[in-house]
């Protein structure tokens, strides 16, 4: 056997297997289809107008301001009840937040929107400039005095915030459950219209437990 015939059948062996490789490769391709890329709606995702989308896209702004103001209270006392509520807060509306902006993710669908808030509800919200867009946010001034705020005026000051923003958010999820098209919205605001009502009845009395009302 000659050098050349040594040398040739491993070239051809290397040849064949690239070969293949490719056809599979194309094969590959035919059958599988291409993702549809992430900001492209889906033909199953939620209308553009729907509640689902109106309701993600809107919760999720009001959840992180829950989150802002349970991370200055928690600050801003040394109240161990105040700090646990803060706590549970922050882990929760942050977790929910995240799903909301996950699914909106899958369906395609932008995390805002151009329109005014709450126009899924029916409902016209004009922007004031102060900080508060929609029923039951705090304004900027609010959220600067309670940054100011120390132990139980903080205190006070936080749990009528959120008690503020608890109700509203409560009838916003209220709404999601009832006309949303996905079961995901509406498990989710469902779960939310009985959480926040029973953190809403909470708040009552730790402010009454300070001398204070909503």
């Amino acid at each position: 056997m000659t050098a050349t015939t040594r040398v040739s059948r491993p070239l051809v062996l290397a040849g064949g297997a690239l070969l293949l490789l490719a056809l599979a490769l194309v094969a590959l391709m035919l059958v599988r289809p291409s993702a549809a890329p992430a900001t492209t709606a889906s033909a199953s995702a939620p209308a553009e107008t729907s509640a689902d989308v109106g309701f993600a896209r809107d919760m999720a702004v009001h959840h992180q301001q829950a989150v802002e103001m349970s991370f200055i209270v928690r600050d801003r006392t040394t109240d161990v009840a105040v700090r646990r509520l803060a706590f549970d807060l922050i882990n929760t509306q942050a977790n929910q937040r995240g799903m909301m902006l996950g699914w909106l993710e899958m369906w395609g669908r932008a995390k805002s929107s151009p329109g005014p808030p709450m126009e899924w509800m029916g409902h016209t919200v004009t922007p004031r400039g102060d900080g508060a867009l929609m029923p039951g946010m705090a304004t900027d001034a609010e959220l600067d005095a309670l940054r100011a705020a120390k132990g139980r005026d903080a205190e006070v000051r936080f749990l009528r915030l959120m008690t503020a923003h608890h109700l509203a958010g409560a009838d916003m999820a209220q709404a999601a459950a009832t006309a949303a098209g996905t079961a995901e919205i509406r498990n989710l605001a469902s779960g939310m219209v009985l959480g926040q009502r029973s953190e809403t009845a909470l708040m009552a009395d730790m402010l009454k437990e300070r001398g204070a009302t909503a």
